[in-house]
């Protein structure tokens, strides 16, 4: 772990460097919802889909993302899973193409493990994706052909129980979550560095494989020109429903 903040240090201040020596930071106010599904289907092949809808600003002010992924998850073993998907993005009319939405391709690939103590839960995924999008001509006009850069995602997901019902209906925990995004390609110049989501709220079992989170997340964002960055207080809740088709036996959640 420390490794790899050390690594995250040494990213964000190479970026900082070669940006600009005037930094600007815009605070945005944000909610994200979103569905969540990892479905087991036999021993070693799952499926994965989640969906996400994004705002603007000042919480409510239109829509800024909405997003679509799907996969195909392989089990290493009940902690361990390997998947592959594809993500449609949808970025909403903005800044640099405020009269048109702009669609985003974006291929995955991602490994995800779990460890359990006594009592609390850890998860972490790193994640690559290649993200196709599409060139834009002005404001209003979208061009031909795409940009293109990759990018790695980790995430790590700490539950700590706050009641004795363990994984029934009613449970209730606290989660802290951080996932780090670096890009690089050839057209990734000046922000290496892409953002940081951190995550603190409150994990409600609704039953047995189903759960609600609700929490703040501050999302700080490098923007491509290197000196510009966005700072994103956001409301975020999420469901997270976790099936296990084996012989019809639902299983807790993973999430």
């Amino acid at each position: 772990m420390m490794k790899t903040y050390l690594f995250v240090v040494f990213v964000f201040s190479t970026s900082i460097l070669k940006a600009q020596v005037t930094k600007t930071v815009t605070d945005v106010r944000q909610v994200w919802v979103s569905y969540n599904n990892q479905t087991r289907l036999t021993e070693k092949l799952g499926v994965w889909a989640d969906f996400h809808l994004r705002t603007k600003d000042d919480f409510a002010e239109d829509l800024s993302t909405g997003i679509a992924r799907l996969g195909l998850m392989y089990y290493l073993n009940d902690a361990a899973k390997v998947t592959i998907g594809y993500a449609y993005v949808h970025h909403f009319p903005m800044e640099g193409h405020q009269d048109i939405s702009r669609p985003e391709n974006r291929p995955w690939q991602q490994l995800q493990w779990h460890t359990k103590y006594e009592r609390t839960r850890l998860m972490q995924w790193i994640r690559l994706e290649e993200r196709f999008r599409r060139k834009i001509a002005n404001d209003s006009t979208l061009a031909e052909g795409h940009n293109f850069n990759f990018k790695v995602r980790y995430n790590i997901f700490y539950e700590i129980p706050l009641t004795q019902k363990g994984t029934g209906a009613g449970a209730l925990s606290a989660v802290l979550n951080d996932e780090l995004h670096i890009s690089f390609g050839k057209e990734v110049v000046y922000n290496y560095f892409d953002q940081n989501r951190a995550f603190v709220g409150i994990k409600i079992n609704t039953n047995a494989h189903d759960n609600v989170q609700i929490g703040y997340s501050n999302v700080f964002q490098q923007l491509a020109s290197g000196n510009r960055f966005r700072n994103a207080h956001v409301v975020r809740l999420s469901y997270f429903q976790n099936l296990d088709w084996r012989h019809s036996k639902n299983e807790p959640g993973k999430f």
